[in-house]
């Protein structure tokens, strides 16, 4: 079994096996027969337009390189953990990313992210020097304080602007991260990412590169502020939420919810079977268009007899027998006099449950409310700088998933996207699903957080979320849940961190014959003598392409995984628990190697057995 995460490079070089099998020569991509299958539709001249930074091959490498690290279960932190379907992850997002690709791949609906803004004065992980190694990258973003938190002084690197990679390296950080998020999208899914002008026009030539120009849908423009700030030149009292989609034929985006004074343009004075209605233009629109004789007649109004014609150079929108037609069905309406030049009732039935969202954003809370949100819910304490307004990603949320779909965001900072799901799903009893990936980084000692006992930004947005959904069953408490909305939802989130494997990794570095055999001693029982079985339950299942919800049965001697589809036999091995195993008929069975202690026969026929009942058995 594989102990490490999904081989980007090997993994589509497969795929381009499976539809270009003509294009390899012993294994390897031949560039000649590739030109040659794809005619001029490849190009291979040096000349072509194309975004470049320093250290982008650095960036690849990193991209490419799998990881063996595993996520590891905090009951303790978490909220009804065995039935919550809600995930916080703490830990480096870029690896946690690579321990997702097998379990997630193709599996999340929308992505929101809310990343550095490359201000100047930001800090964010990249290499230090375009040649660091992995090992040394590994190295850095292991550095942590004798407390075990994550500290900034090695994991963080500040990028100024007077730095001569200043861009270079904001690209570094973030291409490998929107790549490998990519594949955790489904083909219809979405992902929404906050920027401003320090890096927009970056942002979208490398969206363009990993999702693709034609997957470009639009770039927001959010109102931030209610009132702009004096600057030296022009005030800027916005900013972007830049969206591209996995793929522009199958995504589907919802519309906006009518408001209220939309709503209210509807009425129905004549009690019209059909409900309220508004008037609009019964001429059809042939600015550039073509005129058409026939739709160019009089309407009679059946009221007085007056004829009506379209206006100088104009037709009607329908045909003369339409037109009939609507005036018998009472859906032309000709004035409150009945007198009046005719016009088309528009009915609200007939027309789609919202209208289009467009690109201007100024019906959201401004900035300012993400900060009070934080304040009321963590008392009264400014711990957090600038965080998002739930409404803001709300709305982001109506426009992008559906309600039973998973938001993902891994710069989770405060946690407002769990805030987001969490009351969009007790506003409309939807079953949204929040998955928050963040770092466990040191809050400065001099702030307000730390002195109010947060150690740690992950810390914080962990606090709001339980806040949150405190203040939620209050709710239920005191308020009258006629809907059932809050009733049916799932109040409690997962909390898993990132760790080094619970198994031992074999060293390729290794160049005396002493250190070779020390690492075969090692490696003769692969597991970690620290390790605990749940953390080894939960890491076979990240690797076997398993999701972190998936439902865990403990039985007598192994743990049966979505009734049945796994088993994992983590106990000593004997005839009995083989027999149990395979009397459950599942599709796949791992185990460890020492759990046979030795018994060579035992394992052989456990093989035989497993195969003859057509079930795939691995052995760690």
């Amino acid at each position: 079994m594989d102990g490490e995460s999904l081989d980007i490079a090997k993994e589509k070089l497969n795929k381009l096996k499976d539809i270009l099998p003509e294009a390899f020569t012993e294994g390897k991509i031949d560039w000649d027969k590739l030109q040659a299958t794809l005619g001029e539709d490849i190009d291979l001249k040096n000349e072509r337009y194309v975004l470049n930074w320093a250290g982008k091959s650095d960036a690849f490498r990193v991209l490419q390189s799998p990881t063996t690290a595993t996520l590891v279960p905090c009951k303790e932190e978490s909220i009804g953990f065995d039935d919550t379907e809600n995930i916080f992850i703490e830990g480096e997002n870029l690896e946690v990313l690579k321990v997702l690709q097998k379990s997630y791949f193709g599996r999340i609906k929308m992505i929101y992210i809310d990343p550095p803004y490359n201000t100047g004065n930001d800090k964010f992980i990249y290499p230090d020097k375009f040649s660091e190694s992995r090992d040394e990258y590994l190295s850095r973003i292991g550095e942590r304080d004798e407390t075990g938190y994550m500290t900034r002084e090695g994991l963080f690197r500040t990028n100024s602007k007077d730095s001569g990679h200043y861009h270079s390296n904001w690209l570094s950080m973030m291409y490998p991260r929107l790549f490998l998020a990519r594949n955790l999208l489904r083909g219809d899914g979405v992902i929404f990412v906050s920027i401003d002008d320090n890096e927009v026009h970056n942002l979208r030539l490398m969206m363009n590169e990993v999702f693709g120009e034609d997957n470009f849908i639009e770039q927001i423009v959010w109102k931030k502020r209610s009132t702009p700030p004096n600057d030296k030149v022009i005030g800027a009292s916005h900013e972007y939420v830049v969206i591209y989609c996995k793929n522009i034929e199958l995504v589907s985006l919802n519309l906006r919810t009518r408001t209220n004074e939309q709503l209210a343009r509807y009425s129905n004075p004549d009690n019209h079977p059909k409900g309220p209605w508004t008037s609009g233009d019964l001429m059809a629109n042939i600015k550039g268009g073509r005129y058409v004789k026939s739709l160019y007649f009089p309407i009679i109004n059946p009221n007085t007899g007056e004829e009506h014609y379209p206006s100088s150079n104009g037709n009607w929108r329908f045909n003369k027998e339409k037109i009939e037609e609507l005036i018998k069905n009472n859906e032309i309406y000709f004035g409150e006099d009945g007198k009046s030049r005719p016009k088309l009732k528009r009915f609200l039935c007939d027309v789609k449950e919202g209208i289009t969202y467009t690109t201007l954003w100024d019906f959201v809370p401004f900035n300012t409310q993400g900060s009070n949100e934080m304040t009321e819910l963590l008392g009264n304490l400014a711990i957090f700088d600038n965080p998002k307004p739930a409404g803001l990603l709300i709305e982001l949320c109506k426009l992008g998933m559906k309600k039973n779909d998973i938001a993902f965001d891994f710069f989770s900072g405060s946690g407002t996207i769990a805030h987001a799901a969490l009351d969009l799903n007790k506003e409309d009893g939807g079953n949204r699903k929040f998955f928050a990936v963040q770092l466990p980084e040191k809050c400065d000692e001099n702030s307000e957080a730390f002195k109010a006992g947060y150690k740690t930004i992950a810390e914080i947005g962990k606090e709001r979320i339980r806040r949150v959904i405190k203040k939620i069953k209050e709710d239920k408490q005191t308020k009258l849940d006629v809907e059932g909305n809050i009733s049916k939802q799932d109040l409690g989130f997962k909390v898993f961190k990132l760790q080094e494997s619970n198994f031992k990794i074999w060293r390729s570095d290794v160049k005396t014959e002493e250190e070779l055999y020390k690492q075969l001693t090692l490696h003769t029982d692969p597991v970690d003598e620290n390790a605990k079985i749940e953390n080894i339950l939960y890491e076979l299942l990240l690797k076997s392409g398993v999701s972190l919800t998936a439902r865990i049965e403990e039985k007598e001697g192994y743990y049966l995984v979505n009734n049945g589809e796994i088993i994992l036999i983590l106990k000593l091995i004997d005839e009995g628990i083989i027999k149990a195993v395979i009397s459950e008929k599942p599709k796949k069975v791992i185990t460890l190697d020492r759990l046979f202690k030795n018994n060579d026969q035992l394992k052989t026929n456990t093989a035989l057995q497993m195969k003859d009942s057509e079930i795939d058995f691995r052995v760690v």
